[in-house]
């Protein structure tokens, strides 16, 4: 993972702290050299791990692709709210997509997120 990948993951998974987003997080053992891995939901001590190069973390997240219909129309309405285009309301808009664990950075594509299966989230 180059420099740039991982600070861009960095980002994304502090975004989603607050979401109870699902990861995959790897490790190798200190103590028999194995590698281990399993999903767990994101919490600070992982993403500690990750900056310290002790962890290899992928979200799963959905493709933009499997928005439903509603989703759709709230992250609209959010992304809309004033004609204006006030910076506040494109937040929001990120948030609610971090909130329905949306990829909208292209994760799944870059090998860095898991396309999360179907009901993972319900």
């Amino acid at each position: 993972m180059t420099q740039e990948e991982k600070q861009l993951l960095l980002q994304d998974l502090c975004a989603r702290l607050p979401y109870n987003c699902r990861v995959f997080y790897e490790y190798v053992d200190d103590l028999d050299g194995k590698t281990y891995g399993y999903s767990l939901t994101l919490n600070t001590w992982c993403i500690d791990e990750f900056i310290a190069n002790k962890a290899v973390i992928k979200p799963y997240l959905r493709p933009m692709s499997s928005m439903t219909e509603e989703e759709r129309k709230i992250y609209t309405k959010l992304l809309f709210a004033d004609l204006g285009g006030v910076l506040e309301d494109y937040y929001k808009s990120l948030d609610y997509l971090n909130s329905i664990h949306i990829d909208y950075r292209g994760l799944i594509e870059k090998g860095l997120a898991f396309e999360a299966p179907e009901g993972m989230y319900n």
